[in-house]
């Protein structure tokens, strides 16, 4: 009898114990648009992607949960008086998730890989005021030419082609995270594989099922692991936002990075603190290929973009969660002023529609010669409502409009490998608050973004331009030269500037409306 008291004694201390592990773990299920195309730092290209890869990986710099800049994996770093040299003291406890030292000679590693043509990376350009990074990326130069080295295990020094007033800004993008250079020689691509990937960041990599969801658990040797509340985070594709409301209605997810726009009133009303809408660094437009043989003329692609009610978009079909945008490049960015806007921008909606009438007219088309067009966009009820309403603001010019739908990755998988369309949408969220974020898109050689196949030179030539000059008003003007071009030549139709939408349950804590809707899972916790 007493053995069986003791039996019974030690089940339940361990059923108790089972109990208290059961609950003390935390956590966060959290939307994420779409799955990853990639969950390689160096091939990735969209913000869905980065937010996992933020919580995977600590680069030299970090975010805090307001948004703004803060040491990552670099302690302190100083810049030189030419503004041409940045060196990074590296903290003593930055660790892999394997328990190895992270050190200067990983960030050599990375940055070299990123700009070596044969990693394929789309958005190597982003890391182009790095001395030597363009002729590197373009098999010019070797990788070890790179201007990065490791002083010791503890000091990087970065040297810049010319002084970058947003370069530690641009360190923060998810170019900037480094890989386990080990990891990569021994596994090749295979090291983003659950099995073999190491990070360095509050999390690392448990699972990944394509259309399910993304596993992160908390990575021990994280050196500011004690603060992290988070034990694991479950990252879902929410491509469906009405789906995506219905689960954060039913306490299936935490939070998500959207919402359905048609529901504004809606979660307004019955979700009250919870709807976060902000201010969003980013513009919502339409790219024209350039090389269509309708699209290439001028006049065709300023009648489309002055045809289009943006405001009509904005407060109905977005329920005034956007903006109407008549410039690229969004006002409020940083080291600009005022962007170049459209200079029908004053003009009333009817006398637009007249103007551009009259600009197809002379291009030789109209309702008896009608335009045909096709307006590829990534699913979503939002994306569909718009080109729908497009379509329509359209039809009084004489253009016929065929609507084409497929999944995000998709999308931008045509868009990115140059397949053939007409009209497609995309947005671009700024990874740092500088015009040039925006601007470069569409250069030339901008094989990864400049969906149009823009191509001019004189575009190009202040954009190099604008690269060498150290003067901020007079690197504003150039830049602002620039973007006039870019709305007379038309390579994208802007049409809103975005603002954020969070869905955020009230069990959340950490989570803080920011610029550039930037929520690592490290400052988040969570109270049932």
């Amino acid at each position: 009898m007493f053995k069986s008291m003791r039996v019974t004694a030690l089940a339940a201390a361990l059923m108790a114990a089972t109990s208290i592990t059961a609950v003390a773990e935390v956590v966060y299920h959290r939307g994420n648009t779409a799955d990853p195309e990639t969950l390689d730092q160096h091939k990735t290209s969209t913000t869905y992607e980065a937010h996992i890869l933020r919580d995977l990986y600590e680069g030299l710099v970090a975010y805090g949960a307001d948004g703004q800049i803060i040491p990552g994996v670099a302690s302190e770093w100083k810049v030189s008086d030419d503004g041409k040299t940045y060196t990074f003291m590296l903290r003593d406890d930055a660790k892999w998730s394997n328990g190895d030292p992270v050190v200067a000679g990983d960030f050599v590693f990375s940055l070299q890989r990123i700009m070596n043509p044969e990693t394929g990376a789309k958005y190597a350009n982003v890391l182009y005021p790095i001395l030597n990074a363009e002729k590197v990326n373009k098999g010019e130069a070797k990788p070890e030419d790179l201007g990065v080295k490791a002083l010791d295990d503890h000091t990087l020094e970065i040297a810049l082609e010319s002084p970058t007033p947003y370069f530690i800004d641009l360190l923060g993008h998810q170019t900037g995270l480094p890989v386990h250079p080990a990891s990569v020689e021994k596994f090749g691509s295979d090291f983003v594989k659950a099995e073999n990937i190491v990070t360095n960041g509050a999390f690392t990599l448990a699972e990944f099922v394509p259309n399910a969801h993304v596993k992160a658990v908390k990575n021990p040797h994280f050196h500011d692991a004690d603060q992290v509340k988070i034990d694991t985070v479950f990252f879902y594709p929410t491509e469906d936002r009405g789906a995506a409301l219905r689960r954060f209605q039913a306490g299936e997810l935490h939070t998500n990075n959207d919402a359905p726009t048609e529901q504004v009133a809606f979660m307004r009303e019955n979700l009250g603190d919870q709807f976060h809408v902000a201010p969003y660094l980013g513009t919502y437009y339409y790219a024209l290929n350039h090389e269509d043989e309708v699209l290439k003329n001028p006049d065709v692609r300023q009648a489309l973009s002055m045809a289009i009610d943006r405001e009509f978009l904005a407060d109905e079909i977005w329920g005034s969660t956007m903006v109407a945008g008549y410039s690229f490049v969004p006002p409020g960015i940083g080291n600009y002023g005022e962007p170049a806007y459209a200079d029908y921008k004053d003009m009333s909606q009817i006398d637009r529609e007249e103007k551009a009438i009259e600009l197809l007219t002379n291009a030789g088309f109209g309702p008896d010669n009608p335009v045909e067009l096709t307006i590829n966009y990534n699913t979503s009820e939002n994306h569909k409502n718009t080109a729908v309403a497009i379509a329509d603001m359209w039809k009084p010019l004489g253009v016929n409009v065929k609507l084409i739908n497929t999944d995000t990755k998709t999308h931008y998988a045509m868009l990115r490998d140059r397949q053939d369309f007409d009209v497609a949408r995309a947005g671009w969220i700024g990874d740092y608050s500088d015009p040039q974020n925006f601007l470069f898109m569409v250069e030339s050689d901008n094989d990864g973004f400049n969906y149009a196949r823009y191509n001019n030179p004189e575009y190009d030539a202040l954009m190099d331009e604008a690269a060498v000059t150290v003067d901020l008003e007079k690197r504003a003007d150039i830049l602002k030269k620039a973007e006039e071009l870019f709305m007379r030549d038309l390579p994208f139709i802007p049409m809103m500037y975005y603002g954020s939408m969070n869905l955020v349950s009230d069990k959340m804590a950490g989570f803080e409306d920011n610029l550039l809707n930037i929520h690592p899972s490290r400052w988040m916790s969570i109270s049932e």
